[in-house]
């Protein structure tokens, strides 16, 4: 994966004029690293083409690599990579997972100790020594694994040591999943190979991102695993031999095509992401939607978008697997979304935060409590940098309120990224409308675009 290297501060780009661009966004982290995890766990290699190359997918196939699982990239494409199982179907014990900053490593690779040969260590930056890993790691203690902490309880850096005997009858597993959807779907990865299944419930009484549920429980049917969730909160996970195709292809991911379709709303014009799919589990599928509500034109394939999807509704199978062209339109004109929420797509909540720091009207984004478990305190952070350049805004106990100000009010500034991705892009949205912002730590956003800033020029540079 090429690395680039780019000033500290690095001076964001004002657009100049309308915007008439494409820009092609790498695969999907969210799937990508899904993918993995069951290939590593598959009867046979995969082929994984359109790969996200990034610090998240990079970090995850080291991990594998350090279990014994073999990711080899083609020599003509880094985006298309075989995974090979180990032959013996047990995962190497004896050694360090470093998880640097990944949620999707640190939550996910854990389960896969259960089926590993001794104890592995998990180790990650200092910064994810604040990220919540409890939930995740008591489930696997239910499950019949042990582990100890080098620290905070239920926080890296800590060792798994696998069960010596797995019982042959469906395990029950009971855990409050509410800081993070990802320890469910970590479970629901792994329940498959458990000799009776896996029955597991959520205890808490909010969930968030159901939709990166959905696509779990999505990805491990595509396996050729049985998962079901007979009620709110309680999955069903039968036993099954996982078994991916032997070729499968990873959708672009549409979180990340925000930051650039939004830029057209800010900075007039249009921007085009090819490759958009029809259907899709990502919760980036409700983008489209949700910048309509703030005033964006938005067509895939030349129809209007809420066209489009109930040419969908009437005949699903036709449109599965099938992709376009989604061209969003802006006038300069950028609504505030009122009361709006927002918890089945908390990661978009910083994008959708930079919209609405220059709207015209307020909003309230609620449903997204849980940001403050993330790369970093994902609401305190929106707020002190939405103050930093003059704008008004504030936490709330589940979400996040934004003030309507007069964009020539806003001032620049050197924008904090708190080493997180998403708080990068969302400070180089703002840059766009105020001149002379600049970012601290830009590179951050290699965590899932390996090239952002570069990306971010060549559409403004595209006529």
């Amino acid at each position: 994966m090429t690395e680039h290297a780019y000033p500290d501060p690095w001076p964001a780009p004002v657009a100049s004029r309308p915007l008439n661009a494409t820009v092609t966004i790498p695969g999907s982290k969210s799937l990508s690293n899904r993918f993995l995890i069951l290939a590593a766990l598959s009867t046979r290699p995969v082929t994984l083409h359109g790969l996200l190359r990034s610090r998240d997918t990079e970090l995850m196939m080291e991990a594998l690599n350090t279990l014994g699982v073999h990711c080899t990239p083609h020599d003509d494409d880094e985006t298309t990579v075989t995974i090979t199982p180990p032959q013996s179907g047990r995962f190497h014990g004896g050694t360090t997972v470093y998880c640097g900053l990944a949620g999707t490593v640190m939550r996910f690779v854990p389960g896969l100790v259960l089926y590993a040969d001794s104890p592995v260590r998990f180790d990650g930056d200092k910064q994810a020594y604040q990220r919540p890993m409890g939930p995740i790691l008591d489930g696997l203690e239910q499950l019949g694994a042990s582990v100890t902490y080098e620290g905070e309880r239920g926080r890296l850096p800590f060792t798994i040591t696998p069960p010596e005997h797995m019982p042959a009858t469906r395990q029950h597993v009971a855990i409050d999943s509410s800081s993070s959807s990802q320890f469910i779907s970590g479970l629901l990865l792994i329940g498959s190979r458990l000799a009776g299944g896996l029955d597991l419930t959520h205890t808490g009484e909010h969930l968030p991102s159901m939709p990166h549920i959905r696509m779990t429980m999505h990805d491990v049917d595509a396996a050729d695993g049985h998962t079901s969730m007979p009620e709110p909160g309680h999955w069903i996970v039968e036993h099954a031999q996982l078994a991916l195709p032997e070729d499968i292809s990873v959708e672009p991911d549409l979180s990340n095509a925000a930051p650039f379709l939004e830029a057209a709303m800010i900075a007039t014009g249009s921007v085009s992401i090819p490759n958009w799919p029809y259907t899709t589990t990502q919760p980036g599928g409700l983008l489209p939607d949700i910048l309509q509500h703030m005033g964006a034109n938005v067509t895939l394939d030349g129809t209007p978008f809420d066209e489009a999807m109930r040419l969908v509704k009437t005949d699903p199978h036709a449109y599965t697997h099938r992709s376009g062209t989604l061209t969003l339109t802006g006038d300069g004109t950028i609504h505030g979304l009122g009361n709006y929420d927002m918890s089945a797509a908390g990661e978009i909540a910083p994008s959708i935060a930079a919209a609405a720091a220059l709207a015209d009207s307020p909003s309230v984004l609620h449903g997204i409590g849980h940001l403050r478990g993330h790369e970093t305190n994902r609401l305190a952070a929106l707020v002190s940098e939405i103050k930093r350049i003059g704008g008004v805004a504030r936490e709330l106990p589940d979400g996040l309120a934004i003030d309507a100000v007069p964009r020539a009010s806003l001032h620049a500034a050197v924008m904090e990224t708190y080493a997180d991705h998403r708080m990068a892009t969302f400070a180089a949205m703002i840059g766009l409308a105020v001149p002379g912002t600049e970012i601290r730590n830009i590179a951050t956003t290699r965590k899932t675009i390996p090239d952002f800033p570069g990306m971010w020029a060549d559409m403004l540079s595209q006529r």
